[in-house]
């Protein structure tokens, strides 16, 4: 019984944290002034802040992060040398973690994304609840028109866009689709496709959104006038954080010309695990004055009145009933949060345009970018054949998500 219980012990011992052996203890202090729970909600503290209190001595030294029972909690150090964890505060409280020099467990990837030009260019990302893609110049050079972001929609925490690719884009499986099309045995080619492509649901989700000539699920654009003026495709790309806890890359777009300068367009989007939204931060270089700026969600004649127009608790949102709703694939709640937005509207097309577009038109959440300056929203999606109930129950989601970005949590040490 002895050796039993010093076992149990031991193993127990595996998924807590013990002192650093080094240096002592980093204490952190986070602070929610919310009256609602803050559960893994990503925090940062600077790698210098650590180094100056606890110093790592060679490269194999790592940090590990523990709550205040002492079970560690998974951690990335970020692309501008900080140490990223997810903390869980509750309403009102404070909760303290300690960081000390050790063997950090293992953790799976909850986030991940890359690019993809097997497929005209695509980047491509997720987590553990949603993902998303932008189009690349491969197929801006294709003469398709497609400005803005994509939705995938999962019901699983595990990763799956790379299954995804790899099984709608296997070089046999197209053959073998077109040889079947040559001998006119079509119904065994759709078969086949339907197989493997991901417009179809295979148990974990799909992709069921159509973004078309649009802003799609969340693509930003200066407005001149009333007239959106639409981003094409990114030009180059660096993926700046790749897992295990948030995915990040920085897109740049080719010189355009607006109000009689020349700009150029750079975004930083990234998804942390956890969350339903990326947060996107754009700017421009060569803006001459402060100009209008909107971030939209495409609005489909499927269902062109199920928007909510929240721009006093600084969101907008969107019922999207899926192409091909036909098909029994749920509806997408699409949202975005914009802080700096002044106003919320819909914006309709014009007949012609409706249907070169193949929407009805947008919702936007209207602000204003000032020359040599940055401007951050929060955009996404979930699913409801992932838990997800109704429109209201997201609308609730994204007011909570505003009031947390007005109150962000408050780290110190």
């Amino acid at each position: 019984m002895k050796k039993t219980s010093l076992f149990l012990l031991a193993l127990a011992l595996l998924g807590s944290c013990t002192s650093g052996p080094k240096g002592g203890d980093f204490t952190v202090t986070v602070k929610n002034s919310l009256d609602v729970e803050r559960a893994d909600e990503m925090v940062e503290v600077p790698m210098t802040d650590l180094m100056a209190r606890i110093p790592l001595v060679n490269d194999e030294e790592m940090y590990v992060v523990c709550d205040a029972k002492g079970n560690e909690v998974p951690t990335q150090v970020t692309h501008d040398n900080k140490l990223l964890f997810p903390a869980t505060v509750k309403a009102h409280g404070t909760a303290v973690y300690t960081v000390s020099i050790g063997t950090p467990e293992p953790t799976s990837p909850a986030a991940f994304g890359r690019h993809y030009p097997e497929r005209v260019d695509d980047i491509a990302w997720e987590n553990d609840l949603t993902a998303y893609r932008c189009y690349g110049p491969a197929l801006q050079a294709s003469g398709e028109r497609a400005f803005g972001y994509d939705i995938w929609v999962k019901n699983t925490p595990s990763l799956v866009v790379e299954e995804r690719y790899a099984n709608e884009l296997n070089p046999e499986t197209s053959e073998q689709i077109a040889q079947l099309r040559r001998e006119k045995r079509y119904d065994e080619a759709d078969q086949l496709y339907h197989s493997v492509s991901y417009h179809v649901d295979h148990g974990n989700g799909m992709d069921c959104y159509k973004v078309g000539p649009t802003l799609g699920g969340g693509a930003a654009a200066l407005l001149d006038g009333d007239e959106i003026v639409y981003p094409y495709c990114w030009a180059n790309y660096e993926i700046l954080e790749n897992g295990p806890l948030r995915f990040m890359v920085r897109l740049t777009y080719n010189p355009f010309a607006y109000q009689g300068d020349t700009l150029v367009e750079t975004r930083i989007i990234s998804l942390a695990k956890g969350s339903q939204l990326n947060c996107t931060t754009v700017s421009y270089s060569g803006l001459g004055k402060a100009s209008p700026l909107a971030a939209g969600i495409v609005v489909h004649p499927e269902n062109p009145d199920a928007y909510t127009l929240a721009a006093d608790k600084g969101y907008i949102s969107y019922q999207d009933l899926t192409d091909n709703a036909h098909a029994d694939n749920g509806e997408i709640y699409v949202g975005i949060v914009a802080p700096w937005a002044k106003d919320a509207r819909y914006q309709p097309f014009a007949a012609a345009e409706a249907s070169r577009r193949g929407a009805s038109g947008h919702i936007l959440a209207v602000g204003t970018i000032a020359p040599d300056a940055a401007v951050t929203y929060w955009w996404g999606s979930a699913w409801s054949k992932a838990g997800w109930q109704t429109a209201d129950e997201w609308n609730t989601y994204l007011g909570h998500f505003a009031r947390k970005v007005g109150s962000p949590l408050k780290v110190s040490y």
